[in-house]
């Protein structure tokens, strides 16, 4: 019986894996990093079997467009066995649309692209995305911007020598408050929709440093 749970076990790893290709990116509103200005993340990421922690550079050379790179790793449990992925990826996002009186939220729109790696384990991940905030300022010039988004992932997982292909539809939603112009503490929920591995939503927060 013990030589069977082994093979089990690491079969439920891998199976676990593909879906954790990260959704890189758009960690915040629809608005865009200002020409020659940075903004830099750190973010924490939990679902029920996985924790990580990831790290964003975003920059803007053009007016209304800027891309960002993003590093981290996740430590997944599955199957009472552990494994440490890497993550890099990048993305980039051109503000296609502004709150005004005739149109009620900041829209833009963008690609991503992410890489993760592990033992026996490569996940390519690229598709569209789409993400719309809007801001509110409180008293004393603090602001709120709830957003919501959408990325459409199109993955090609190579997994102990097995390679696959498949598509999911991840949402998200998230507030971003910012009581000064050097912070921005975020919340999100990411989740996943016709995902045919994993469907665990994830929870994450971080912070964001505009410099």
């Amino acid at each position: 019986m013990k030589r069977l749970l082994a093979p089990i076990a690491a079969l439920l790893l891998a199976a676990a894996c593909p879906a954790h290709a990260q959704v890189f990116g758009q960690l915040g509103g629809a608005d865009v990093v200002p020409v020659d200005q940075r903004l830099f993340g750190l973010y924490a990421g939990f679902t029920s079997h996985q924790s990580e922690a990831l790290t964003q550079l975003r920059l803007s050379f053009y007016p209304g467009v800027d891309f960002g790179f993003q590093g981290g790793l996740s430590r997944l449990d599955a199957g009472g066995h552990n494994r440490t992925t890497v993550h890099v990826g990048g993305d980039l996002k051109a503000m296609v649309a502004r709150a005004s009186a005739t149109f009620p939220v900041d829209l833009a729109l963008g690609a991503a692209l992410g890489i993760s790696s592990a033992d026996q384990l490569n996940v390519l991940a690229v598709g569209p995305l789409a993400v719309a905030s809007i801001t509110r300022t409180l008293r004393g010039g603090a602001e709120l911007v709830p957003y919501g988004g959408a990325v459409l992932l199109y993955t090609r997982s190579d997994i102990n020598a097995i390679t696959t292909t498949d598509s999911s539809l991840q949402l998200r939603l998230g507030l971003d408050v910012r009581p000064n112009a050097a912070f921005r503490a975020l919340v999100e929920v990411q989740e996943p929709l016709s995902d045919p591995v994993d469907r665990h939503p994830k929870l994450v927060l971080g912070a964001n440093f505009p410099f």
